[in-house]
């Protein structure tokens, strides 16, 4: 009986260790560098034309106000001396405003450009990330971190997908 009883035990404990070591599925982590595989998707050069026209747009403006602005501040001091201060202060308040205008336009066109960049990214950054849940569920993998942003801090190697999440996305470099 004690015998039976220690046999039933050691079944017990080695069908116990079996079930954990087998519910402990091994962590398997991989890395990317996601700026680099976001600059080789096709139609990112479309991208580039259309903010390079977007900030000649921009910086067309902004040189317009500047020269208005520089041609306000001439005339000024070239006829302060004989304007009356009532115009002298309107002119002052002229050039003054103008000069509010610019700073304000070139705060506005950076956040402006920051907006345009990020709706013209978006899909890719999308259909990146799509990728990677791919390969990650294809490959078996926990973790991809992107290691170049200093997200990943100490790691014994990893596996770098970059090259899974390019073929998945048909890049060909």
């Amino acid at each position: 009986m004690m015998k039976n009883l220690l046999k039933v035990l050691a079944i017990v404990v080695l069908v116990a260790v079996a079930t954990t070591t087998h519910a402990q599925k091994a962590t398997k982590i991989g890395h990317i560098d996601f700026g680099k595989v976001l600059e080789q998707m096709p139609g990112q050069d479309t991208v580039k034309v259309v903010m390079e026209k977007y900030v000649q747009g921009l910086q067309g403006e902004l040189q317009t106000m500047q020269a208005e602005l520089e041609q306000k501040g001439s005339d000024y001091q070239k006829n302060a001396a004989t304007m009356s201060s009532i115009i002298k202060a309107t002119k002052e308040k002229e050039i003054t405003d103008l000069q509010g205008r610019i700073e304000a336009f070139q705060q506005s066109a950076q956040q402006d450009l920051q907006a345009k960049q990020a709706e013209l990214i978006k899909p890719f950054v999308d259909k990146a990330k799509q990728a990677i849940k791919d390969v990650a569920k294809e490959g078996g993998f926990s973790y991809i971190m992107n290691a170049v942003e200093d997200i990943l801090l100490y790691s014994e190697g990893g596996e770098d997908v970059g090259p899974l999440v390019k073929k998945k996305l048909g890049i060909t470099l």
